[in-house]
């Protein structure tokens, strides 16, 4: 559950929404393959782990009143790796600002993959 406080109470959000809410807005960036976990469980370790615990490559913290996200992505072969990244970190930042009224201070992108078409 995230829970963020401001002078007019308590607003509690869950962490699927919140986690479904980030990846659908970077999964529809132009250059993005997929989201990659985030779990210190990758390689051949990571294979013997249930999918169903997976965190879809979302990392939260809130720090000063404001969220520090962490994403860890896949791109398509060819793209513009910073191009991709730029847009990345505007549009989730104005989405998150925009849908729940929290503030973003920090967008980090975290590039794990490469994929070909």
């Amino acid at each position: 559950m995230i829970r963020y406080e401001n002078h007019l109470g308590t607003i509690d959000v869950s962490d699927n929404f919140f986690v479904s809410l980030v990846s659908n807005t970077v999964v529809n960036c132009f250059g993005v393959a997929g989201m990659a976990r985030t779990n210190q469980q990758k390689g051949i370790l990571g294979w013997f782990h249930s999918s169903h615990h997976q965190d879809k490559g979302v990392r939260v913290q809130i720090k000063e009143n404001a969220f520090i996200i962490d994403l860890h992505i896949v791109v398509l072969y060819g793209v513009n790796i910073s191009a991709v990244v730029r847009s990345i970190m505007n549009k989730v930042s104005y989405y998150i600002e925009e849908i729940t009224g929290f503030p973003v201070k920090r967008v980090n992108v975290f590039i794990d993959g490469i994929k070909n078409e």
